[in-house]
């Protein structure tokens, strides 16, 4: 099947919004749909075209799997059956200004998997089941992607595959693998399989979202006087973060671009150093002196 680039088809950039998807969509319909060009078979095909992008540009899970897999990891994943399943064409043509099913004139046409305008083909039989298999990732597989081969269960027998894990893919969020769950009991199209990620436990940094967190300890005088103290990051990296004088306990520093980053691209997260005061639980004779002196200058 040739790659095709769904953004450039409703010619719109990677980053567009929904509603200038919706838009771009809405203005090829309006110039390709059947009833308007009435019998052109190129316009035709250019609107099965345009519908086929819109119908996955407009879902957030397949958007999200067409840009981290590539046209041609998606179309292995997604059948024509698939891009269409649940999308109402209907309600978007009504929203446009078209009535019926599929137009003013009640067009209908099959686009390979299905009719998602209501076509008289026969009612498809039940698909087999979805299943859910839970992937253990550290923090650097998160941060940088990684490639995984996993075993599971699946129609009596065990299936070895390998997964590409994109990045930023945080606890819970989930890949689709069209077509790979449980058969049919009834000769439908087979379920799929859904890889949710849990994120391992790190001794360093803890998370929310895509951001990242970490302690670091300094001591009463450097809080008083200020100092700068290294701070990790998940690349490896240690940055020299500066703490301004007079900084209390469990001050909160935000070092922007250096948390996790997002499984769809756009801006990383944040890292966030929480300052943490150290006080000493006693004093050796000089230390006592030295503070009763402060002490009497009204610190």
């Amino acid at each position: 099947m040739p790659e095709t680039d769904y953004y450039k088809v409703l010619g719109v950039g990677k980053q567009a919004s929904d509603s200038e998807i919706k838009k771009a969509y809405r203005k090829l319909a309006l110039r390709y749909h059947p009833d308007q060009t009435k019998g052109d078979k190129q316009a035709e095909a250019k609107f099965k075209r345009i519908s086929e992008a819109y119908a996955v540009l407009s879902d957030k899970e397949k958007r999200q799997q067409y840009d981290t897999f590539g046209s041609a990891g998606f179309q292995q994943r997604y059948s024509q059956e698939d891009i269409f399943r649940g999308f109402d064409f209907a309600d978007v043509f009504k929203e446009f200004g078209f009535g019926g099913k599929g137009g003013q004139g009640g067009f209908s046409f099959n686009f390979g998997g299905g009719s998602p305008f209501g076509g008289r083909g026969r009612q498809a039989a039940p698909r087999g089941a979805d299943l859910v298999y839970e992937i253990g990732l550290t923090l650097q597989e998160i941060a940088t992607g990684v490639k995984k081969t996993i075993s599971y269960t699946h129609a009596g027998k065990t299936e070895n595959i390998t997964v590409k894990i994109p990045q930023g893919m945080t606890t819970g969020k989930k890949l689709r693998l069209a077509g790979k769950g449980e058969a049919s009991p009834y000769g439908g199209a087979p379920g799929d399989l859904y890889i949710k990620a849990s994120l391992l436990e790190d001794s360093v940094f803890t998370v929310e979202g895509n951001d990242l967190h970490l302690n670091r300890e300094i001591k009463l005088t450097d809080a008083i006087l200020g100092t700068t103290i290294p701070a990790p990051t998940i690349e490896g990296k240690a940055l020299s973060l500066k703490v301004p004088p007079g900084t209390r306990h469990k001050t909160k520093m935000r070092l922007a671009g250096h948390g996790l980053p997002r499984m769809n691209g756009g801006k990383k997260g944040d890292l966030y150093v929480t300052i943490l005061v150290s006080m000493p639980k006693s004093l050796t004779p000089s230390q006592k002196k030295l503070v009763d002196e402060l002490a009497a200058e009204g610190l």
